[in-house]
């Protein structure tokens, strides 16, 4: 297996990054196998979704109105609200596999590799890139 560890910064809002490029490259030359992609934070998921077209905003304003930043929440450390991003993993996992076939990711047409974020208190963020052939 092959791995590799991206930086990401999100920024001081909530975030949808598109990966799909990062990803690309990453398996460019590879046979068949099987990328994982996965952010090692408790507060982050991975999503297969369309971007550009609306969706990645639909997204974070559905998971606004599941999670609102709001004084609910029992985590109660950090910016008002922060403990809905400890929630949005189980919403939105921390991880995502997509087959790769002849060094290429086996998408649809309109689907990227997303990183979501929701905690506005850590803008840095790592997501591994693991390869495994077949």
């Amino acid at each position: 297996m092959r791995s590799e560890t991206l930086e990401v910064r999100t920024g001081d809002r909530d975030a949808v990054r598109d990966l799909t490029a990062e990803c690309a490259r990453f398996v460019s030359g590879e046979r068949d196998g099987l990328l994982h992609v996965f952010v090692p934070h408790a507060t982050a998921g991975i999503a297969v979704l369309e971007t550009g077209a609306g969706s990645d905003d639909d997204l974070l304003a559905a998971l606004a109105d599941l999670l609102p930043a709001d004084d609910r929440w029992r985590h109660r450390h950090g910016s008002h609200g922060h403990g809905r991003s400890h929630v949005l993993p189980a919403l939105v996992p921390p991880y995502a596999t997509v087959p790769v076939l002849g060094g290429r990711l086996a998408l649809g047409t309109w689907q990227s590799i997303c990183l979501v974020d929701l905690n506005v208190d850590n803008p840095d963020r790592e997501v591994r890139l693991s390869f495994l052939p077949a």
